[in-house]
């Protein structure tokens, strides 16, 4: 049991920080991290973990104190106990003392919204249920072929080049388009709507403004669908039984947009750089030992999407990981550090195919409830293009590659790539790199052989002539009857096997 004076819910009767100078200058109050000021946060949540075990007290913007749950086994006891935990930031103890302005940078995270994330019982029950009940009537064999479709229309803009952005070109537009698709808005996907997003997502001096592109957007939606509703997510929000609110519509699918764009453009990334720099990897993908939702699953354990979320807080006094918790105390939940708990782990190089115990999506009340949509842009997007672009590299030295880090995610900036220029492909033929196969002669078995150099037939190569003995001469031979060239039988198609018709089931062919 952690000494209260050590749990971290107020900064006032911390000891002073250390002075300049002094090779620990930069710690907080109490010589505790700043998570934003740290250069490298997976090291620090090692460092942390070795100090303090599975839950250790930390300092957020502002010196503001927090927890992060570091272990595995914690982070889930927390997430699956509403009893103890809650995603309500009006009961945390920094924001009701004042410690929390309202400018702080982590207040759109953090502070407290009428959505089905930040309720709890009956509101909790009426809002979730909405959603998932909207989530629920998406036919996933259909998105899968309209993934493919968009996967198409986006790699035509660059395959002539022979290299792109994968970032910039791929990864940020594909869950957008499929987004807009989901939602029941694909006139509204652009470009302009896909760089508000990321500005919005960023938080840069304009974001404000590209939130409000962003929402103006999904305004239209919810009026347009309040009058006339269709086969889309935002009319099965508008018209479920739970009656949600033209602002609480908004929010949702605000909510639904920004995590699975923000979620699903960094495991795509993730993903396809693993691919192009690490052999061994992709040699199992190529060879078949590995499957692209088997590489997306190790990914999700290896570089999740998210690395926190801002928060949980606790309703009691209670104990996690060793730590004495108050009440109105803040926690991270972390799956980066988690994933990497050596308690379940203890090999970071093994492979963790055919396991999905990682806390990418979260989990409890709280899980994700989008993670199939972004499991299936992974899935099929990353596989179509590796059938259009097999050769694609990586076009510059791993060293050379940047990354925007945050406390909630780490974000590829560039992933540049070459590849053999390629025609582009029909969007609705099942991506492929092969070349288009020579037309086959309508000869069958059973007609007459049609002779070289008759129209439509394709001429083939010489044979060289057998010398014939001087003394014989060659008797005239009878002339054949010309036998009129039946037009050919279509083949039969060859019925694949069980394993191809399964395989082409899920890739949504």
């Amino acid at each position: 049991m952690t000494p209260e004076s050590h749990a971290p819910t107020s900064t006032d009767d911390l000891p002073p920080g250390p002075p300049p100078g002094c090779p620990a200058h930069g710690l907080g109050p109490g010589g505790l991290h700043r998570l934003h000021e740290a250069e490298d946060l997976g090291a620090l949540y090692e460092q942390l973990r070795d100090q303090h075990g599975p839950v250790a007290p930390v300092l957020l913007h502002d010196d503001v104190p927090m927890w992060i749950v570091l272990g595995h086994g914690e982070n889930l006891h927390m997430v699956r106990s509403p009893s103890q935990f809650c995603r309500d930031s009006r009961i945390w103890t920094p924001l009701r003392e004042g410690l929390v302005k309202p400018d702080h940078p982590l207040m759109p995270h953090i502070a407290w919204q009428p959505i089905a994330s930040h309720a709890e019982g009956d509101e909790h029950k009426r809002l979730r249920g909405a959603v998932m009940g909207a989530i629920s009537t998406i036919d996933f064999r259909s998105l899968r072929r309209y993934i493919n479709r968009s996967t198409q229309v986006i790699v035509n803009r660059f395959c002539e080049a022979g290299e792109a952005d994968l970032v910039g070109q791929f990864t940020e537009h594909l869950p957008m388009a499929v987004m807009c698709e989901i939602l029941g808005m694909p006139d509204e996907y652009s470009d302009r709507l896909v760089e508000a997003a990321r500005d919005a997502l960023k938080g840069t001096d304009t974001s404000l403004a590209s939130h409000s592109f962003v929402m103006d957007a999904l305004s239209r939606l919810t009026a347009i669908r309040r009058a006339r509703p269709e086969e889309d997510l935002a009319s099965y929000l508008i018209t479920h039984p739970a009656r949600l609110s033209d602002d609480e519509v908004r929010e949702h699918l605000r909510l639904v947009l920004f995590a699975a764009y923000e979620a699903t453009t960094n495991l795509l990334s993730n993903v396809l750089l693993t691919v192009l720099i690490d052999p061994r990897f992709r040699a199992q993908l190529n060879g078949g030992q590995m499957t692209v939702p088997e590489a997306v699953e190790q990914s999700l354990w290896n570089e999740p999407p998210f690395s926190t979320v801002f928060a949980y807080f606790a309703k009691q006094e209670t104990e996690l990981g060793g730590q004495r918790i108050r009440r109105g105390d803040g926690l991270l939940f972390a799956p980066l550090p988690a994933n990497v708990d050596p308690r379940v782990r203890p090999d970071l190089k093994a492979s963790m195919q055919g396991n999905r115990s990682h806390l990418a999506f979260g989990g409890g009340p709280h899980e994700c409830p989008g993670q199939d949509i972004g499991r299936s842009i992974a899935d099929v997007g990353v596989d179509a293009l590796l059938m259009r672009l097999p050769d694609v590299e990586l076009d510059c030295d791993k060293e050379e590659l940047r990354w925007t880090a945050s406390i909630a995610s780490r974000h590829l900036v560039e992933l540049p790539v070459q590849f053999a220029p390629r025609p582009p492909q029909d969007v609705q033929e099942v991506p492929n790199h092969k070349p288009v196969a020579a037309q086959r002669s309508d000869w069958q078995i059973g007609i007459t052989q049609p002779q070289a150099g008759a129209p439509g037939v394709a001429q083939s190569q010489p044979v060289a002539a057998q010398p014939q003995p001087a003394q014989v001469q060659p008797q005239p031979q009878p002339q054949p009857v010309p036998v009129p060239v039946q037009p050919a039988v279509a083949e039969a198609p060859r019925r694949r096997g069980v394993w191809q018709r399964l395989l082409s089931w899920w890739r949504g062919y």
